[in-house]
């Protein structure tokens, strides 16, 4: 119940004011999230890498994304062999449970129970799973090569991803960052998380759920939010990586559906409605979940 109440509680309370702010001014969520993703975003990515010591952690933190994604399409595949699923309902599958929201909701309740330096693993694996979803999720939820064409420009049109290329070109290449210049970054990037936690809640709050689909919604809920930490704590006996690292990438794998799944879908007609009721479910599920494996790492 402490953890409950000193490290998901406070970040519950952020979405609640951004739900409840969307549910009775309708404001234009676009417009915010472009402020987020053109520049605060790019900000806290790029003071992240730029500070960060580049070593044999970072290598593991790819690997363990990909073979966690890889577990898990799996997964869905034989569950979708043997149920005899369509391709769209597949594909409606693989979006809400093989892409966490390791961003906007992992980021906080890291920063909250790790600390600091939990909170700069998060970010980095936030910055991996974007580049991940943004490529594998299009090109599942477009089912064919115009869903590769169309990955690959939609990885190369996110600013965090050009974020991270010139904070590692201006490291490796010993280009002068004032100390002025990295505060200022430092400024805008620092309000990058708690204006996303609150975008969340707005998001969720622009959720519409027509009918449910129990036994697809129960089948993904289980997936994303108790087998993908239990797969993730074994990749993480298998990959060399300290106890802190550890702990990060097995809640960041514990946490619900990201909400830009839902964009996808809707984008690429691969069940919207199941995904979008899969992704409100799973976030309303881990308010009792992650409480639950913060205690069992701890």
């Amino acid at each position: 119940m402490a953890i409950f109440i000193e490290v998901v509680l406070p970040v519950i309370l952020i979405f609640l004011s951004g739900f409840l702010l969307q549910k009775f001014m309708r404001m234009e969520i676009k417009s915010i999230s472009t402020v987020v993703l053109y520049i605060m975003l790019p900000c806290l990515v790029f003071e992240t890498f730029y500070r960060a010591e580049f070593n044999q952690e970072y290598a593991m933190m790819i690997a363990f994304s990909i073979l966690l994604l890889v577990c898990i399409l799996l997964i869905n595949k034989l569950a979708a062999r043997v149920a005899n699923y369509s391709t769209a309902v597949e594909s409606g599958l693989i979006l809400s449970t093989a892409f966490m929201n390791a961003g906007n909701y992992g980021t906080p309740i890291v920063l909250f129970a790790f600390g600091e330096q939990g909170f700069v693993y998060a970010v980095s694996f936030m910055v991996i799973q974007q580049i991940v979803m943004n490529f594998f999720g299009v090109y599942y939820a477009a089912k064919g090569a115009a869903g590769f064409r169309l990955a690959i420009q939609t990885v190369l049109k996110m600013p965090p991803t050009y974020a991270v290329i010139l904070a590692l070109i201006a490291k490796f290449t010993s280009i002068p960052v004032s100390n002025n210049v990295l505060s200022s970054i430092g400024l805008v990037g620092q309000a990058a998380i708690p204006v996303v936690m609150i975008l969340l809640g707005m998001q969720l709050a622009n959720i519409t759920i027509k009918q449910l689909d129990w036994s697809k919604v129960t089948y993904a809920s289980i997936l994303r939010l108790v087998v993908s930490p239990f797969i993730a704590w074994g990749l993480t006996l298998l990959l060399p990586m300290n106890d802190l690292m550890a702990s990060v990438l097995i809640i960041a794998a514990a946490m619900p559906s990201a909400a830009t799944t839902t964009m996808y879908a809707v984008q690429f007609d691969a069940k919207p409605d199941l995904v979008s009721s899969i992704t409100l479910i799973t976030t309303l599920l881990s308010v009792i979940t992650i409480p639950i494996a913060l205690n069992i790492l701890s």
